[in-house]
């Protein structure tokens, strides 16, 4: 991992870093129930309740848990590049170890990468019982924020 800048800009708040963003945590987010708990360019958790984001079987849906896995590694990435970049996923890969059928999942997003142009964040999703459901790496590019044109 990229040693810290002295020069970076002090990492926000939760709630200081979801009032820049355009649309808060954004529409499938709220959809999802996913709650950030921590965040810095190091380290990111959440929550997301099972309940309303299953399969046919009742299982915890493999997308959902990748949804929780990019909302991670994106805030991270983020806040590294804050306040001249936002981050935009590139990659990201998921493997599913076991089901979780009820409760709470939480995610946990580890640096694994922190450059000038490129974060990537290992994911380890854990039920309740701290059993891992899924293992994912997320790595997204860092757009300097004059590139971006604002929405119409």
């Amino acid at each position: 991992m990229t040693a810290p800048d002295d020069t970076a800009a002090p990492t926000p708040s939760v709630e200081e870093f979801l009032a820049a963003m355009p649309q808060g945590m954004g529409a499938l987010n709220d959809k999802m129930g996913i709650e950030i708990t921590e965040i810095s360019p190091e380290r990111v958790v959440a929550t997301m309740p099972v309940d309303g984001n299953t399969q046919p079987y009742g299982l915890l849906h493999g997308g959902a848990s990748v949804v929780l896995a990019e909302t991670l590694g994106s805030v991270g990435s983020g806040l590294h590049g804050y306040p001249d970049r936002f981050s935009v996923g590139v990659d990201i890969n998921a493997t599913h170890h076991r089901s979780a059928t009820s409760g709470v999942v939480t995610g946990v997003a580890t640096a694994i990468h922190l450059g000038r142009t490129m974060a990537s964040y290992d994911v380890a999703i854990t039920d309740e019982r701290g059993k891992r459901v899924c293992t994912s790496r997320i790595t997204c590019a860092l757009v300097p924020r004059e590139r971006v044109a604002p929405p119409a």
